[in-house]
């Protein structure tokens, strides 16, 4: 069926162009957001809903992906992705935190290069959770979601208080840490119970994560990270290849991810609200002190540089290993432009599978009465987001003209 004379066109492809760079549909956000909150915050302060969505939403939009990623976690995929969390956990937290003590304990607290073991330690020790979810949720699956539990248990100071082997802030009470994974447990209660859940949460990704971005990096001052300088990329230089090199051997080699091994390298992120981490060190042990203002600044830059350094060199891995492809939540390869289901029917029979620079081979264009239930709501459905972060995909079959999730005949 021909498209209507009448339906909108689009004037400024502004979706696609953010998927376009790895990472995108946060990265760009979040680049606007500092720009924005550096330069421009009163206009951001002028309350009501505009205060509301593009200030202090992010963590609200953030809780909801979480829910819908939880919903995508059933029963019987919970162990593989407790394997995943515990790995990311281990690789990108608890290895390169008990390094930096190791290197503190040899070098003293000063740390080097003008970077100290305080502003080292807090870049290291935590991760970007919504990076994570955006990255994964274009090139991962329902288990490389589900990990975002790893970012919800490094998330804060916890980490570095205990690594610093402290007492007082170090003793964070266990409902905080519940409070963070609370949204998650739910998600998976509600899809185990009514997997139509799964169906309506699949598009969160694609409504929440621009407008998250954009608030998370209203926090990020640009002043802080000039300030930050030369040591500051230092530090984001160091915490992307060496965290990020940590994970993608754990998904290689203990998890057997294969060519989609590159996806550890989207966890090597400094968190933005770790910004704050060096001010609570410091009010907790008072040697500390001397270096809160300089590792805040640090650790502001690595939080800016992680998030766009981590996603191209996780892309990069990816398309080397042939593992940049676009998948749904069950991990099945869907075409990156249409968004079908090569296996629903979207590749002629007898055709090629998916390229391995990411591209799917081209689905089947037949008109639809004369390919009978070629595609399902199911691969509908899966082409409008699949729980995916970064997928532009459209309805897999545009010649149908059928409205999206309606079977096609």
């Amino acid at each position: 069926m021909k498209h209507s004379p009448h339906e909108d066109r689009t004037i400024v492809p502004l979706f696609d162009a953010m998927n376009r760079l790895p990472g995108g549909l946060m990265l760009v956000p979040l680049i606007l957001g500092s720009i924005m909150g550096t330069f421009a915050m009163p206009a951001l302060e002028i309350g009501s809903f505009t205060t509301a969505l593009f200030k202090d939403g992010a963590m609200a939009l953030i809780a909801l992906l979480i829910f819908a990623t939880g919903t995508h976690v059933t029963a019987r995929t919970s162990g593989p992705v407790l394997a995943h969390a515990a790995v990311i956990l281990t690789a990108k937290s608890l290895i390169p935190a008990g390094a930096v003590v190791l290197l503190g304990l040899a070098v003293g607290i000063d740390g080097i290069a003008g970077v100290s073991i305080l502003a080292l330690l807090v870049a290291v020790d935590n991760s970007n959770g919504g990076l994570w979810l955006a990255f994964t949720g274009r090139y991962g699956d329902k288990r490389d979601r589900g990990a975002y539990l790893a970012s919800a248990i490094n998330d804060g100071p916890f980490f570095s208080m205990l690594f610093l082997g402290m007492s007082g802030l170090a003793a964070i009470p266990g409902t905080l840490l519940l409070a963070a994974v609370v949204p998650f447990l739910l998600g998976m209660l509600v899809g185990n119970l009514d997997p139509k859940w799964r169906d309506i949460m699949r598009s969160t990704p694609n409504i929440v994560i621009p407008f998250f971005a954009f608030g998370l990096g209203t926090g990020i001052d640009l002043g802080a990270v000039v300030k930050g300088g030369a040591s500051g990329l230092v530090v984001g230089a160091v915490v992307t290849p060496f965290t990020g090199a940590l994970v993608y051997f754990g998904y290689r080699c203990v998890l057997r991810r294969g060519d989609k091994s590159g996806l550890g390298f989207a966890a090597a992120t400094t968190a933005g609200n770790a910004i704050a981490t060096p001010a609570i060190v410091g009010a907790a042990d008072p040697k500390f002190a001397p270096y809160v203002e300089t590792a805040t600044a640090q650790v502001a830059a690595s939080a800016l540089i992680t998030a766009v350094l981590a996603p191209l060199l996780a892309s990069w891995v990816l398309k080397r290993e042939g593992g940049l492809t676009v998948v749904d939540e069950d991990g099945n390869l869907l075409d990156e432009e249409s968004g079908a289901d090569p296996a629903a029917g979207g590749v002629p029979e007898g055709g090629a599978g998916a390229s391995r620079d990411g591209a799917a081979a081209a689905p089947n264009r037949a008109a639809p009465d004369t390919a009978p239930n070629a595609t399902t709501d199911t691969a509908t459905d899966t082409a409008q987001g699949g729980g995916s972060g970064g997928s532009s995909a459209a309805p897999s079959s545009r010649d149908s003209g059928e409205p999206d999730g309606e079977a096609r005949a």
